[in-house]
């Protein structure tokens, strides 16, 4: 009986708590991010760049008859704006990567090292949907500059260093982890991101600084945080190295603006709704619901069509597809995992830029017009991609109203389908119908997915 207590007693003691010590040897006292931080941050840079804001135009600029006498109205002088941020030197000739809204319009930029020289720079590449920017320090000598590692290779729950200078107050380093991968910018408003997730501090000013893993490789560009403060909560984002090194190569081609794959196809995540209907096993890829006749898609995609994979990597919103079609870039192929009727197969697509065809012809309406001052176009795929109109969009897009416009109601981006009852499908058609116009106009025209009628007199 006795012994029977003593065990109980034993159990209900545990296991034996683990002794807690301080570091000893000189391995354990040293043992730290010391050597990565050693080798990266000579890679990272601060940027300081300024820009010029344009004063708000007087509203009667360009007025026949109000501009005489209101041509001040309303009109600031420009201002001077200053930014901070970092940026990556990724070759020894000074290419730095950045973010888009650090340079981006920039009039003056210079970059400071990690020893404190200054330099120059001038931007060689900028896009502000992916909120990148490649730029060429100039005049430097031979740098140190961070490798590249492929962002695919990335795995959740790896060690990771966010490298800046947050808040101006110069470089500094904080780690975590990678939270997750593969996220769209729905969080931050911004549905055509696609993102790593850290939980590495990101304060403002880290912004366009490097996200490097344990080796001290390259694996994203730091470019937001998720927070209601403005400070960090644990909840950052960064741009994947593999869409880096892309940004770099075109810019190195000598591209000024990043040329991305159109796809030409309208669709939505497979929710478990849709999945029951598809009769899929489980909610994965997007399921397409429209097919531009000119996409390198038809043929090979049609509505309904569910697609899972591009270039052998799951795609579970439009921003993953996008992504991995710019990975591929233009001029390539991508193999596509296509499921329909329940059987999966593989097609290989070409990966083209949205067709400029038929010609945009823009033209700007003459004094004879209804409306003088009008600039506009005609409606195609390259037309669409820029102005982010609806996919089957169709007519003459106005890209400038003008004043003559805008006093009748009309906006840049609103596409003008028919003057007075007659369908304007081209530019063309579209000055020929104003100039015909008489004293009683009726414009018909698409902004958004809404249909509006303006109507007015002359």
């Amino acid at each position: 009986m006795i012994r029977i207590l003593c065990m109980f007693l034993i159990a209900l003691a545990g296991p034996a708590v683990a002794e807690t010590r301080v570091p000893v040897t000189q391995s354990e006292i040293q043992l730290g991010f010391a050597p990565v931080v050693r080798q990266a941050a000579p890679a990272v840079v601060n940027i300081y760049a300024r820009r010029v804001v344009e004063a708000q135009r007087s509203p009667f600029r360009g007025d026949p008859f109000f501009e005489r006498f209101f041509n001040d109205f309303g009109a600031g002088r420009p201002q001077v704006q200053n930014s901070l941020g970092s940026g990556v030197i990724l070759s020894a000739d000074g290419i730095v990567v950045s973010n888009y809204h650090v340079v981006g319009e920039a009039t003056d930029i210079r970059v400071v090292l990690n020893d404190r020289r200054e330099y120059a720079a001038k931007v060689l590449l900028g896009d502000e949907e992916a909120d990148l920017a490649v730029l060429q320090i100039e005049d430097a000598p031979d740098l140190p500059a961070l490798n590249l590692r492929d962002s695919d290779s990335v795995q959740v729950g790896e060690l990771v260093l966010a490298i800046g200078n947050p808040f101006g107050v110069g470089q500094t380093v904080s780690s975590g982890i990678v939270s997750g991968l593969a996220r769209s910018g729905t969080a931050m408003g911004n549905a055509r991101g696609y993102f790593i997730q850290t939980d590495a501090p990101i304060n403002p000013g880290n912004s366009g600084g490097a996200l490097v893993d344990v080796n001290g490789d390259l694996i994203g560009i730091n470019t937001a945080i998720l927070s209601r403060s403005g400070g960090s909560n644990g909840i950052g984002f960064a741009i994947p190295s593999a869409l880096v090194a892309q940004f770099v190569a075109q810019a190195q081609a000598g591209k000024t603006a990043f040329e991305r794959p159109w796809a030409g196809l309208g669709g939505q995540p497979v929710t478990p709704d849709v999945a029951e209907g598809l009769g899929l096993v489980r909610p994965d890829g997007i399921v397409i619901s429209q097919v531009h006749p000119m996409s390198s898609f038809a043929g090979h995609i049609r509505p309904g069509d569910v697609i899972s994979q591009v270039g052998g990597q799951p795609v579970g919103s439009p921003a993953e597809m996008v992504y991995r079609m710019s990975l591929a870039g233009i001029g390539n192929s991508a193999v596509i995992t296509r499921l329909r009727d329940g059987e999966a197969a593989q097609v290989e697509v070409p990966m083209i830029a949205a067709p400029d065809e038929p010609p945009r012809a823009t033209v700007e309406t003459g004094p004879r017009a209804a409306l003088p001052g009008l600039t506009l176009s005609t409606v195609n795929p390259a037309v669409i991609d820029q102005y982010r109109l609806p996919l089957m969009a169709e007519g003459t897009i106005v890209e400038d109203p003008g004043p003559y416009g805008a006093r009748a109601g009309l906006r840049a981006g609103d596409i003008l389908r028919a003057v007075n009852g007659v369908a304007t499908p081209d530019s063309a058609s579209a000055v020929t119908a104003l100039n015909n116009a008489g004293r009683s106009l009726a414009l018909e025209v698409q902004r958004g997915s809404q249909r509006v009628m303006l109507r007015l007199r002359i």
